[in-house]
């Protein structure tokens, strides 16, 4: 068992240099001595150069500051008592040169005042009084040299923080510029899209799939609804908002698992709707497009019409043309044998029968040619429809004078522009449909109006009834040659059918309203002639 290592014994100066640690890793300190005395300037030197400072020595002031800038020390220590500039003033102009150079003074122990002086003057680090211990000593310019650190990394981190906020400065202005720049980008894109979606003429809903709930919709819906857009704001259901619903449209596939684009037929006063479903990837939202078909449905319906009205007018010109012969044969034959004396009472009846179905034909046979013939150009002219209408009433009158209990208004407007056209056959038009609007009557009590006016550049007129209605699964085909309801014996089911190419040959179109019950509206519209004069 061995004995301990003897301890190693370190001197007082050994020890303060080992107490603090390097000030400026990397390089040595300089550290300037000044004293008019060389043997204290020799004793300084011996005691200091173990901190392994680079050290240099001056006689007196002027030779210190003459060696300051080149030299460029990080701590001065200065005798006060010198020939010349003393240290208090010596340490001032150090001060003055570099201010963070830091300065210690040696004094004896008389000179309080110069302590006094050093202070307010030249501000010294630290006063180191004669005779010196050797260990404060080093210790003293071990703490100027870590001052001296301290005050240069204080500044390199102040420089470090200004060139810091300044480049956050610059950045934030480049930050906020951009996003300002993005604001506006942003701000335009949004308006673009409320004008692109506004400027969509038919309506469009943004619906939440859980709950119909809309939140979003153009003006062409508030239009529609007839509501204010703001309305939106109040999270309405997509029903009750665009069609007044308390419960959501027949057939509506909106759902929380709605994935697919879907189509629905919708419904509201009289208008028909075709809505397109599409939901959106990324969200619980659907994009509703709503088209009202109404008129396009309309307009293809009375296209159908018009070109099964040509087909069939076709046919029963043809048909009535190979009849009209043979049928003029038999009639005449017919009343050639009923000239015959000799013939006996029952084949009389019989001739007459045949001569009676025989003219029945023939105004079958007429009426199918009237059908098939458009009015000739001479025929044509521009004309006052209400004056037209005026005088086809007048002939009605006449005959609904047997029908006591049948009340006939007329609103006949004043001032409308002209028709083009022949009035003849349009006064046959009016006539045939009040005719048939009294037979609609139940034993020929209530009541028909007739009126005129003008309307989407067309002029009209208008039969209306209270009889029996007609009901909807006729409304198609009313105007179909030999379509009738009524009794045998009472109707042709030409009547409509010769209206209808009439008006369709004036360039117009009729419009059907019935209600089973109620009665039965016909509108005939006919365009306005070009100038606008009778």
């Amino acid at each position: 068992m061995g004995w301990p290592p003897p301890c190693s014994v370190l001197s007082p100066v050994e020890s303060a240099l080992a107490m603090t640690p390097e000030t400026l890793p990397g390089r040595p300190g300089r550290l300037l001595l000044v004293d008019d005395e060389e043997n204290i300037l020799r004793s300084l030197k011996r005691v200091l150069r173990r901190g392994d400072w680079h050290i240099e020595t001056a006689p007196d002031a002027e030779a210190a500051l003459s060696m300051f800038e080149q030299f460029q020390p990080e701590v001065v220590l200065s005798d006060f008592r010198m020939p010349g500039l003393n240290g208090v003033e010596f340490l001032a102009r150090v001060k003055e040169l570099s201010p963070r150079t830091q300065r210690i003074m040696l004094t004896g122990q008389a000179d309080q005042q110069a302590i006094e002086e050093a202070i307010n003057r030249s501000e010294v680090f630290r006063f180191i009084s004669k005779p010196w211990n050797d260990a404060q000593l080093v210790l003293t310019v071990k703490s100027a040299f870590e001052q001296h650190a301290l005050f240069a990394e204080n500044e390199r981190l102040f420089r470090l923080t200004q060139n810091q906020n300044q480049e956050l400065r610059t950045l934030n202005a480049d930050l906020e510029e951009r996003v300002a720049q993005r604001t506006v980008m942003l701000s335009k894109a949004k308006r673009d899209w409320e004008l692109t979606f506004d400027t969509i003429d038919h309506p469009l809903l943004v619906v939440q799939l859980s709950d119909l709930t809309v939140r979003r919709g153009n003006t062409a819906s508030a239009q529609v609804a007839g509501r204010e857009i703001v309305a939106i704001g109040e999270k309405p259901k997509c029903h009750q908002f665009l069609f007044g619903r308390a419960t959501p449209c027949t057939g509506c596939p909106i759902g929380v698992n709605l994935s697919d684009p879907a189509t629905v037929e919708v419904t509201r006063e009289g208008r028909i709707f075709v809505a397109q479903l599409f939901p959106m990837e990324d969200e619980p939202v659907a994009v509703c497009s709503y088209r009202d078909v109404t008129d396009e449905r309309n307009l293809t319906r009375r296209m159908v019409e018009s070109e099964k009205m040509i087909a069939i007018g076709n046919l029963a010109g043809g048909v009535a043309h190979e009849i009209n012969n043979p049928l003029g044969g038999i009639l005449a034959f017919s009343q050639l044998m009923q000239r015959d004396g000799a013939r006996s009472s029952s084949d009389m009846e019989s001739l007459q029968l045949i001569e009676e179905s025989a003219l029945r034909c023939k105004r079958i046979v007429e009426s199918l040619l009237k059908f098939s013939r458009r009015s000739k150009a001479e025929d044509r002219r521009a004309f006052d429809l209400s004056k037209c209408v005026e005088d086809t009433v007048v002939l009605f009158r006449a005959q609904a004078k047997k029908y006591p209990r049948l009340v006939l208004e007329t609103k006949l407007a004043t001032g409308l522009p002209g028709v083009y056209g022949d009035p003849a056959q349009l006064g046959q038009v009016a006539l045939n449909l009040l005719q048939n609007g009294m037979q609609a009557l139940p034993q020929g009590e209530g009541s028909i109006s007739i009126e005129t006016g003008l309307a989407d550049a067309h002029c009209y007129f208008k039969v209306t009834d209270t009889g029996c209605g007609i009901p909807e699964e006729h409304l198609s085909r009313v105007f179909e040659p030999h379509f009738t309801t009524k009794p045998p014996g009472e109707g042709t089911g030409l009547g409509l059918a010769i209206a209808y190419r009439i008006v369709e040959d004036h360039g117009g179109h009729f419009v059907v309203e019935s209600t089973v019950d109620q009665g039965t509206t016909f509108t005939v519209m006919i365009p306005v002639q070009p100038g606008g004069q009778p």
